[in-house]
C-alpha cells in the first residue's frame, strides 16, 4: 500500500457523529463504501455515532487488493472499533458479505466491547468448488473476473471492482474458515440477515451461522426480494429498519 494511490470516488471512509452509542459498518470483499453508506446514514439518523471505514487494499485497484490479507482487512475494522471508543459507550457491528464475516470475527474476538452484532449475506464456509479450484493452483491467472453487483434491482448497481485478484480468495478461506471456528465464542445479541436467492454466498450460510453462535440470542431474518448486495437492493429499507431497531433492543434508545 502505497500513499499515492487514488481512492475511486464513493469509496471513501465514512464517519457520522452522533451520540454515545456506535455503529461500525464494514462493506465486502472487493467492494466499497459505496454499499454501506446508506445503511450508516439511517442508523445515524437514529441517533447513532456510525464510521465505515474502507478496508485495506479496497476502493482503489484489483492489483492494491492483490497485496493485502484478511489480517490487514481486520486491521481496517480494528483501528475503526478504536476510533468509535473514544467517543461512545457502546458499540455494536453491522456488515455486508466480507464484512459481515468481519462482523463476527469481531464479536468474537471482542467480546469485552461489542453489545451486538448484525450479520448481512456473512460468510463463513465459502462452497465454491470453481473457487476453491484457484485458490492453490500456481498456474492460474493473477485476475478473474469480479462477482460485484449481484443485484436484483435493475436501478441499482455496486461499485466494486470488475476483476478479482486470485491471491485475495486465499485470504477470504482463510477469513472464512477462522471466522466459523470462533462463531462459539460470540455471545453478544446476534442477527442474522441472509437473502433467499443469492449468487455469491450461499444462502445455507445463514442458518448455519445462526447454529454456531454461541449467544443465547441469535435471529434469522430472510430476505426474499434481493440477491447478495443487499443493503442497495429491494429489501434495503427492511434492512435498515431492522438493524435500527436491533440495536435500539438492546442499547435501550
Amino acid at each position: 500500500m502505497t500513499t499515492t494511490e487514488t481512492i475511486m470516488e464513493g469509496a471513501e471512509p465514512f464517519f457520522f457523529p452522533g451520540n454515545n452509542i456506535g455503529v461500525l459498518v464494514c462493506h465486502g470483499f472487493t467492494g466499497t463504501t459505496q454499499s454501506m453508506r446508506g445503511l450508516g446514514k439511517h442508523l445515524n439518523g437514529a441517533g447513532y455515532t456510525v464510521i465505515g471505514p474502507r478496508l485495506a487494499g479496497h476502493g482503489v485497484s484489483p492489483q492494491a487488493m492483490a497485496k493485502t490479507t484478511a489480517a490487514d482487512w481486520i486491521v481496517s475494522v480494528d483501528e475503526a472499533l478504536a476510533e468509535l471508543k473514544k467517543t461512545c459507550k457502546q458499540i455494536y457491528i453491522t456488515g455486508l458479505s466480507m464484512g459481515g464475516t468481519l462482523t463476527l470475527y469481531t464479536a468474537a474476538k471482542h467480546g469485552d466491547v461489542i453489545k451486538g452484532a448484525i450479520s448481512i449475506n456473512g460468510i463463513v464456509q465459502v462452497d465454491i468448488p470453481d473457487l476453491a479450484g484457484l485458490a492453490l493452483d500456481t498456474a492460474v491467472p493473477e485476475m478473474i473476473p469480479g462477482v460485484g453487483s449481484d443485484i436484483k434491482d435493475p436501478n441499482s448497481k455496486e461499485l466494486a471492482y470488475a476483476e478479482l485478484p486470485v491471491a485475495a480468495i486465499r485470504q477470504i478461506y482463510v477469513l472464512a474458515a477462522v471466522t466459523r471456528d470462533l462463531l462459539p465464542r460470540i455471545k453478544c445479541p446476534t442477527l442474522v440477515i441472509q437473502s433467499r436467492d443469492d449468487h455469491v454466498v450461499n444462502p445455507r450460510n445463514g442458518p448455519r451461522i445462526v447454529r454456531l453462535v454461541g449467544s443465547s440470542r441469535v435471529e434469522l431474518l430472510w430476505l426474499d426480494n434481493s440477491f447478495h448486495v443487499a443493503t442497495l437492493d429491494n429489501d434495503k429499507q427492511l434492512i435498515f429498519e431492522r438493524t435500527a431497531a436491533f440495536i435500539k433492543s438492546i442499547a435501550g434508545r
